[in-house]
């Protein structure tokens, strides 16, 4: 019996990815002057100043270029050769003539010595500073929706190193980190986000960038970082049941079932008023709680030592029967402990199934819950809707076979088991599916799950006699080789997508074509659905 893990404790972004506004002071023919108390108090200064006011309202390249050339010559003659290096007006309009050349690195350090000498002027400079962020971090967001992720990682890291007065752009940076596998990186960008969402306006990007620094310790299994980084987050949202999951999983992680169990107990009796998500991820987490089988290898043989040494008189055959009956009943009560957790995580599936009913991963895992409690009535029912949305899938096939067969119906399950072994063109596995508010996307392989007969199956078609590499020779082994291939090789199909409502209604639907696939090969596919409210998925061969 497995679990689908449930998206529940990845990254919350919380926005759409849009691009920042650029301000208008970045706008052809336009310079706006120093919004706090600064004075040039040097002839070199001031030209520097007047060259760049020249540059911004100019109309002519060449005229511009050399207007910014003579804006630098001026002011670095004046903070090198004048005695200008602790006049913050010198730094600043270094810091305007870098930003008009786009050098983020030379805007940063001329900007930081002239906030240092001129504390008043920072709302004036982090509004250059931004000027600067909103092209790095538009160009990282392009990066990210064409899924490339390394050049949107050195974007952003060039982003926020000139600007971090916003938190999203370490939100983003934290959570490409986290779809990494690099789980410390993450949780440090995450802290940076909290550490620029002072400002009331961002209180919903701090509230996900504490869950997202929890998410982060989880997954990197540092327990007590988990723990903590749950509690300031459930400190501000104390009912997010996603949240209250993932600390109950730590509490199991450290040993704390029985706080573990209060949580997820919490999480089902307040079920009407959590979301379909978060019943999943806690149904989730409630199986992956339940302990392990005992050893009953170990436990045989402990009392088979202990009634050899205590009980002399005992023939082999009562030894047997006594230790025997000692297995069994460990077995019993591991039977009947783990049965309490799973009726708990069956309920949890269930509650989130009644507010989004055709969310697959939400089915497959009610359906092996039901297994796991060897309930042949509820799990066929279950396994038949699973079916329906997700058909071409061998586990579902799987599932469904041992749904029949709990019901003692051998055609049905023998059809099942064929059905996934051999007759299915193709296997489609979905592995990601991100719901928003606008949009949706899914991504994951199209398997040709057959594999070719090895070399001595392709050679003893000829039968001829002789050793082996003769045969192979006569027969024309890469032509016996290229046949069998062509004969697995699938024939190109198209797979209807489509994206449902939490009613089931059709949002919007889409084909994908899938190619000839070689045996052992797949195809990778990648789809974004734009529709508003968008819950699940199905598909069918079309």
């Amino acid at each position: 019996m497995t679990m689908r893990p449930v998206c529940g404790l990845g990254p919350r972004l919380g926005l759409a990815l849009a691009l920042a506004a650029t301000p208008a002071a970045a706008q052809h023919g336009i310079w706006l002057p120093v919004r706090c108390d600064l004075k040039p108090n040097h002839y070199l200064v001031n030209a520097g100043l007047l060259y760049l006011k020249s540059a911004a309202e100019g109309r002519f390249q060449e005229q511009i270029q050399k207007d910014l050339k003579d804006a630098n010559r001026n002011l670095l003659q004046a903070v090198t050769a004048n005695g200008q290096d602790q006049n913050p007006a010198a730094w600043y309009y270094l810091g305007r003539y870098y930003g008009m050349v786009k050098d983020a690195a030379g805007a940063d350090s001329a900007f930081r010595r002239a906030e240092q000498l001129k504390p008043a002027c920072k709302d004036d400079i982090a509004f250059w500073r931004r000027d600067l962020w909103v092209p790095l971090y538009n160009g990282a967001v392009a990066a990210y929706n064409a899924a490339q992720s390394d050049s949107a990682i050195h974007l952003l890291q060039q982003a926020n190193a000139i600007y971090a007065g916003e938190p999203t752009g370490f939100k983003l940076l934290g959570a490409l980190f986290y779809n990494a596998n690099e789980a410390d990186s993450a949780a440090r960008y995450f802290r940076l986000a909290i550490a620029a969402s002072s400002d009331p306006k961002y209180a919903a990007d701090k509230k996900e960038a504490l869950f997202n620094v929890a998410a982060s310790y989880y997954r990197a299994q540092r327990w007590p970082e988990a723990e903590a980084a749950y509690k300031d987050y459930l400190g501000v949202v104390p009912s997010d049941a996603q949240a209250l999951a993932g600390l109950a999983a730590v509490y199991t992680s450290l040993g704390r079932t029985d706080s573990a169990t209060a949580i997820y107990t919490k999480i089902v009796n307040n079920a009407d008023s959590v979301d379909a998500m978060g019943l999943f991820f806690a149904g989730t987490s409630i199986f992956s709680s339940a302990p392990p089988l005992p050893d009953t290898a170990a436990t045989g043989t402990s009392c088979r030592t202990e009634a050899r040494r205590t009980g002399r008189t005992l023939t082999a055959r009562a030894i047997s029967a006594r230790c025997d009956s000692v297995t069994a009943r460990r077995v019993r009560d591991y039977d009947g402990e783990v049965a309490v957790t799973y009726r708990l995580a069956a309920k949890a599936f269930e509650a989130g199934l009644a507010k989004n009913p055709f969310f697959r991963d939400g089915l497959f895992n009610l359906a092996n819950t039901y297994l796991a409690l060897h309930d042949s009535a509820r799990m066929l029912p279950v396994a038949q809707r699973l079916y329906a949305v997700d058909p071409m899938n061998r586990s579902t096939l799987r599932l469904l076979a041992q749904g029949f067969q709990f019901q003692k119906k051998p055609d049905s399950t023998l059809h099942y088991l064929m059905v996934a072994d051999t007759a299915l063109p193709f296997e489609v596995t979905v592995g990601s599916f991100l719901p928003g508010d606008q949009n949706a996307t899914l991504s994951g392989l199209f398997t040709n799950y057959r594999s070719l007969p090895d070399s001595a199956t392709l050679v003893s078609r000829c039968r001829a006699p002789g050793p082996a590499t003769t045969v192979a020779a006569r027969c024309g082994y890469q032509k016996l080789a290229a046949d069998a291939a062509a004969k697995l090789t699938n024939a190109p199909l198209k797979v209807t997508f489509e994206f449902l409502n939490a009613k089931g209604e059709v949002v919007v639907a889409q084909s994908v074509d899938v190619p000839a696939i070689e045996p052992g090969g797949n195809h990778p596919f990648q789809l974004k659905a734009n529709g508003a409210k968008i819950e699940a998925w199905r598909y069918k061969q079309s």
